[in-house]
């Protein structure tokens, strides 16, 4: 099925920006514009109309008190599905959890962080934990959950003026991932949030408050996805232009910017072409046999499918400028895997001495936090060096190894710790304390010292680091079973539990094939527990938007099934997963 993106395309979408109806002309804003409301809007030219305003009761007979800047917007063929608003000033706090419960809304979305760019963009409306009471209601925190691209808070609130009528539960879902300038670099992440709102909102429930700062830009954004998706369920095609035209006469300037506007496209192209690859613990099992069994157009079984379009990842190479410098290129174990610029590890630059801030090393965003893993190739005799500056600047207390120094009578690692005794490595002493074999796993602690010239006893400084050197990985293909791999995430896991979470170094020759496997079922596993859920596929797919060629080959990509299905027979009992 190809999909009709109607009436526009995609370039140059700043005239087509430029060519939606604001909103201004089409309504009246006499009550945002009365002297007593003027300064419950956070910015003077962002005002909701009065035909779509969100109107308040009154407080004690006095006038204006009904105001408060939010619309409602429709969503796709539902009428008022959202509310879109400002986010809460100081002054319009108590207007705000009012709304919230008048509208009997169950569901807040904020798109914004509190602060960006040190400017307040929206004033924190809800206790960290306990309750606090904001006029008539009290908000109690219940719950917070925190993932890699999205904060959950579960809130009990209770008008007490009405202690008859019954508390209330609202879930704040607050994306985190919107960067300060444009929009976040891929929309994996909003579609994500965007589903697990879905899924939280009762059906029940009044309309979704949805916030950012001024609540158009981000908010236009979000609303016009979700019902351009339902547009895709309903009609098979989507009409963002008619859909803006029409929100923006509802709230003027939804969708501000083109890079917004693009974004949507984006959104929409990535829903359109991957659909929803996620999986309910529970039938993983028929998945599987379904992926086996099933051919394709292309005459191939669905996994290979599957993994073929991961093929579709491209390689950015304009962003790995760095890494294909002539002088970083002999850096490289294999030239094809370099990080990219945007999130490559960056040491400290040597006095003097150029390109010395390089290694070949990747941040990669774990399950619950950014940054949680680098991924890094095994090092080279002339940068073993960099290795443990790296280890050191970025207080890692934690090194997975997942290759052997040879293989295959080939250098595959330089060994980079001392068998015995101390090695030193520039400014960076390394001095083995223990190597003890457990199952397929070698585990040895090191004490790492940073020697400063000239050094002092304020300067001498030291700390424990622990290398898990798993075994299990024969030369050719996969390990054989998935536990290895189990125990191995579950004891780097609890170590990381005993050191504080700095980043996970993990490496093994190039740095993408074992090592994006072992991350992205450390990922994986991670939100087994959790949720009871998994997506293999979009999990890999953002290991490959952050480092090329993670895992590697279709072997591996079925591995991570393998594994994920050994965890949950070893753990059968699906309680755990909930």
């Amino acid at each position: 099925m190809r999909i009709p993106f109607r009436g526009h395309k995609l370039s140059p979408l700043l005239s087509v920006l430029c060519s939606l109806p604001s909103g201004h002309i089409q309504g009246t804003f006499e009550l945002a514009n009365k002297e007593e409301n003027r300064e419950k809007n956070r910015y003077p030219n962002i005002l909701p109309n009065d035909h779509s305003r969100v109107t308040l009761s009154q407080v004690d007979g006095i006038p204006c008190s009904d105001y408060i800047n939010a619309s409602y917007i429709d969503g796709y063929k539902e009428k008022n599905k959202f509310i879109a608003a400002q986010g809460p000033k100081q002054e319009t706090v108590n207007d705000f959890w009012r709304m919230v419960w008048e509208q009997k809304s169950a569901t807040i979305v904020m798109l914004t962080n509190l602060k960006e760019r040190k400017e307040e963009k929206c004033y924190q409306y809800w206790p960290d934990q306990g309750c606090w009471t904001y006029g008539n209601i009290r908000v109690s925190v219940e719950d917070c959950v925190v993932l890699v691209d999205y904060t959950v808070r579960k809130f009990c609130i209770q008008s007490l003026p009405d202690s008859c009528k019954a508390p209330r539960l609202v879930s704040q879902l607050h994306f985190t991932s919107w960067p300060d300038f444009g929009v976040p670099f891929t929309p994996i992440g909003m579609l994500k949030f965007l589903k697990k709102v879905r899924a939280l909102n009762p059906s029940h429930a009044g309309p979704i408050v949805v916030h950012c700062s001024a609540g158009v830009g981000r908010t236009g954004t979000f609303i016009v996805i979700d019902a351009m998706m339902d547009m895709i369920h309903s009609e098979q095609k989507v009409d963002v232009f008619e859909f803006v035209s029409q929100i923006r006469n509802q709230r003027p300037q939804m969708v501000q910017t083109d890079v917004q506007y693009t974004f949507i496209y984006q959104a929409l192209l990535e829903y359109y072409l991957y659909g929803d690859t996620e999986l309910d613990v529970s039938s993983l099992e028929r998945h599987l046999q379904s992926l086996h069994g099933t051919t394709t157009h292309f005459n191939k079984i669905g996994l290979e499918e599957e993994f073929r379009k991961l093929t579709n990842v491209r390689i950015m190479k304009e962003n790995m400028r760095t890494g294909n410098l002539p002088a970083n290129m002999k850096k490289a174990r294999v030239i094809q895997i370099i990080p990219y610029d945007f999130n490559r590890v960056i040491l400290s630059m040597k006095r003097g001495q150029e390109y010395t801030d390089y290694i070949n090393a990747s941040f990669i965003d774990g399950y619950r936090q950014k940054d949680y893993f680098i991924a890094t190739q095994g090092p080279l005799a002339h940068t073993v060096e960099d290795f443990w500056r790296m280890i050191w600047e970025w207080k890692c207390h934690t090194i997975v190894m997942l290759t052997e120094v040879q293989e295959r009578e080939q250098d595959k690692c330089y060994q980079y710790w001392p068998t015995e005794g101390s090695v030193t490595h520039g400014e960076i002493t390394i001095e083995i304390k223990s190597d003890t074999l457990s199952e397929a796993i070698s585990i040895r602690d090191f004490l790492v010292t940073f020697n400063q010239q000239p050094l002092t006893r304020q300067e001498e400084q030291a700390r424990m680091v622990r290398q898990f050197h798993f075994h299990g990985w024969p030369e050719i293909g996969i390990p054989a079973e998935g536990k290895g791999m189990i125990d191995l995430i579950a004891a780097v896991q609890k170590q990381q539990q005993q050191t504080g979470n700095h980043p996970i170094t993990v490496h093994c020759s190039a740095g993408a094939g074992r090592t994006g496997t072992f991350i992205a079922l450390s990922n994986i596993l991670e939100r087994v527990k959790a949720e009871g859920l998994l997506d293999v596929f979009q999990a890999v797919k953002s290991l490959r938007l952050q480092r090329p060629h993670m895992v590697q080959t279709l072997e591996q990509y079925e591995f991570c099934y393998k594994v994920v299905q050994d965890f949950i027979d070893i753990f059968s009992d699906y309680a755990n997963f909930k």
